[in-house]
């Protein structure tokens, strides 16, 4: 598969640096004084400064918990969403929606957790139990 690009809205880049590179450990690729672009977990994004953010809106209704729509995130290993659960526990990160185990027993059970950058873009990391069940 190949890998994506997305582009989004950040408040601020030294902040932004800070959070997707130190803090979730993502390469910095080119930039210039407005934009800056990551390898996020194999895929490529574009944090471009803007002024213009809406409202979140909570209006995804999943396994009765209210996510925010839009969001973006990453699919990690269960190791890896480990990794990240620790260190963003670790520097008392605000979870909008607090880990947890998602669809326990089932098909498709993943461990998941939601977060918000420092521009206050919403952000799911998951992690499946069995990887082929992703689109099941």
């Amino acid at each position: 598969m190949r890998p994506f690009h997305y582009a989004f809205k950040v408040k601020n880049l030294d902040d932004t640096r800070h959070f997707y590179g130190n803090i979730l450990g993502c390469k910095e690729g080119r930039s210039t004084n407005t934009w800056v672009d990551f390898d996020f977990f194999g895929n490529q994004i574009s944090a471009h400064l803007s002024n213009d953010f809406p409202e979140l809106d909570f209006c995804g209704h999943v396994d009765k918990i209210e996510v925010p729509i839009p969001h973006f995130g990453a699919v990690l290993s269960m190791e890896q969403f480990a990794v990240i659960e620790k260190k963003l526990k670790e520097l008392n990160f605000k979870f909008i929606v607090t880990p947890q185990v998602r669809y326990a027993g089932k098909t498709g059970e993943q461990s998941t957790l939601f977060i918000l950058d420092p521009s206050g873009n919403p952000l799911e990391f998951k992690a499946y139990k069995d990887e082929s069940e992703i689109y099941k």
